[in-house]
């Protein structure tokens, strides 16, 4: 009678069933009543000789123990005709993580093996299969979802704010829509997606031997349209490897098709968009394929660690460090790229994110102690009117630069309160945007479309218009405007981007951060 009266009552909650949060009260409620003591339940006092059994999973034991607490040592993925749905799609996914861009082996992969091999073992609940599930889902979660712990990010230089997910409650959620495991973009960034798709793509690449190295033509410095040599049909295979090119013709001369493909290789490299092919480009082309595919795997890793929320946000600005570019969005949808310039290497940029609070018009310069001790104070000691050549004066016992076009910071600036005293400004140095690499500052990131990016910020506020915007950075009098609403600024620091056309763009490591990384991710 009570097994009767408890599946009537499931049967009327999962057909009052409307949305998600009536499936995963269902969903609970099933667990507890189940259709057999016996068979649903597993004494709590197996987990630890399990862990002791199995100390390759020990990290997990805690999660472990708070997922069978929450469900009372309910049999998570067996129920009466063996192991469930999600089980065999966790075991997929687990026995194929290195598509997700993740070089760990798997724990006990044999014992996994073994049991779902042997359709026997299938049927009947087994405590011990069921705890090593759950010890491998977590591994999952924490190495796909979850990627490196925050203080380690951190030693590697990225304050960006890193998501907080309970694995034990999206279990819940895996449970009801076992779909999510294959494509989560409310757990992942969309991002890493799009990174996975090309991981794919290039280790189906290098399965077949990757591209041959390109020979350098002594006779040539440089490589342009008209040309004839080896080199240049070695380019033209090279670029058919990268999707550049659609196919080979076997010509060594660089005709009109190769300058097209090498337009599109060197714009989504970073490069100046010409048709000069240089040593230094070729030496880019003969990176190897392995050496590829290691970036896109350490840019997938830095992916787990943004919140995926941040694309909800009405309007943000994200600046990439290695692509020396800026990219306001409103709406999700870019309104304004602009080049930047970056902290060089020893006055590196900070990856962290800030609110956007307020524009400076006709901004003061108030120079960083560390500069006048190291540029300022030799060059006074040098020229004794050096500063009123620079339109500099003293400010109580610092020194600032007064408002006008010649001011460090240009005719605005764009401040999001932090600790790193970073932010946006422009710059009277416009000569800068023309170079490829772009890390010359002292940390502040140089806008080269400041004037767009005010109007734009400044777009729905009554208060502005394109002419009061001129005048006020062209007042010499600075003036501070705090913004209606707040913008979320982030530095990141991606090395590979795939934009949303599925076109993979790659950078130069100007950090140098990427080997460290790769060596805490990668297996030895």
């Amino acid at each position: 009678m009570r097994k009767l009266i408890a599946v009537v009552l499931v049967v009327l909650i999962l057909a009052s069933c409307k949305n998600k949060d009536s499936e995963e009260k269902a969903l609970a409620f099933r667990s507890e009543v189940g259709t057999d003591s016996k068979e649903i339940n597993f004494d709590s006092t197996q987990v630890a000789p399990f862990f002791e059994r199995h100390p390759q999973l020990k990290d997990f034991q805690a999660d472990v123990n708070a997922l069978y607490k929450k469900h009372h040592y309910k049999y998570i993925w067996f129920d009466a005709k063996g192991i469930i749905e999600v089980g065999d799609l966790l075991y997929n996914k687990i026995i194929s993580i290195a598509s997700e861009g993740v070089s760990s082996s798997v724990p006990y992969r044999t014992q996994l093996d073994a049991v779902f091999q042997d359709t026997n073992s299938l049927q009947k609940p087994n405590t011990e299969t069921e705890l090593l599930l759950s010890s491998l889902y977590f591994f999952y979660a924490k190495k796909v979802f979850q990627g490196l712990d925050a203080a380690k990010s951190e030693e590697l230089g990225w304050y960006l704010p890193r998501k907080k997910q309970s694995y034990v409650n999206y279990l819940d959620s895996l449970l009801v829509n076992p779909s999510l495991m294959n494509k989560d973009e409310k757990e992942v960034l969309g991002q890493y997606y799009r990174l996975k798709a090309v991981l794919q793509q290039y280790r189906a690449i290098e399965k077949k031997g990757g591209w041959n190295a390109i020979d350098l033509d002594p006779k040539f410095k440089f490589y342009t349209v008209g040309d004839s040599s080896a080199t240049i049909g070695q380019i033209r295979k090279r670029l058919v490897f990268s999707g550049d090119l659609a196919t080979d013709s076997g010509s060594n001369v660089y005709d009109a098709s190769l300058k097209e493909a090498v337009l599109s290789y060197k714009t989504r490299n970073g490069y100046a968009p010409d048709a000069i092919v240089t040593p230094r480009h070729i030496a880019d082309l003969n990176v190897p394929i392995g050496r590829r595919i290691q970036t896109l795997m350490v840019n997938m890793e830095r992916c787990r660690w943004i919140p995926n929320d941040i694309t909800k946000a009405k309007e943000y600005i994200v600046i990439n460090i290695p692509s020396y570019r800026l990219t306001y969005f409103k709406n999700n949808a870019p309104a304004l790229i602009s080049k930047v310039v970056v902290g060089k290497a020893m006055n590196q940029t900070v990856v962290f994110s800030g609110m956007m609070q307020y524009i400076v018009f006709s901004p003061y310069w108030n120079v960083p102690k560390s500069i006048i001790k190291k540029e300022l104070a030799p060059a006074m000691a040098k020229n004794k009117n050096y500063l009123e050549q620079h339109n500099m004066e003293w400010n109580g016992g610092t020194i600032r630069q007064k408002p006008g076009p010649k001011n460090s910071l240009g005719l605005v600036k764009f401040l999001f309160p932090n600790s790193n005293s970073i932010y946006l400004h422009d710059t009277p140095s416009k000569s800068l945007f023309d170079e490829e690499k772009r890390a010359f500052s002292h940390g502040c990131i140089r806008v080269a479309k400041p004037v767009e990016l005010a109007n734009l910020i400044l777009q729905d506020d009554s208060n502005w218009t394109p002419e009061k915007i001129a005048a006020a950075m062209n007042s010499g009098t600075e003036k501070w405007y705090t913004l209606k609403h707040k913008i979320p600024v982030y530095i990141g620091y991606f090395t590979a981007w795939v934009d949303r056309a599925g076109v993979v763009h790659f950078y130069d490591d100007v950090y140098g951060r990427d080997e460290r990384l790769a060596s805490l991710i990668f297996e030895k």
